[in-house]
C-alpha cells in the first residue's frame, strides 16, 4: 500500500512529535477502527 501525506499532515506531524515512518506504520500493521464520515482511523502504541 502506499502511504502518501497531504502538506497540511506533514505541518500536524512536527505538531504532535510524530514521524513519517511512524504513520506508516501505524497504518500499515496498526489496529483500523471506523471513523466519521465513513472513513477509517489508526492506531498503535509505540514505546518511548
Amino acid at each position: 500500500m502506499i502511504v502518501r501525506f497531504h502538506p497540511h499532515a506533514l505541518e500536524r506531524l512536527a505538531e504532535r512529535g510524530a514521524t513519517e515512518e511512524e504513520v506508516r506504520a501505524t497504518v500499515l500493521g496498526g489496529e483500523a477502527f471506523p471513523a466519521k464520515f465513513g472513513r477509517s482511523g489508526f492506531r498503535r502504541n509505540f514505546p518511548f
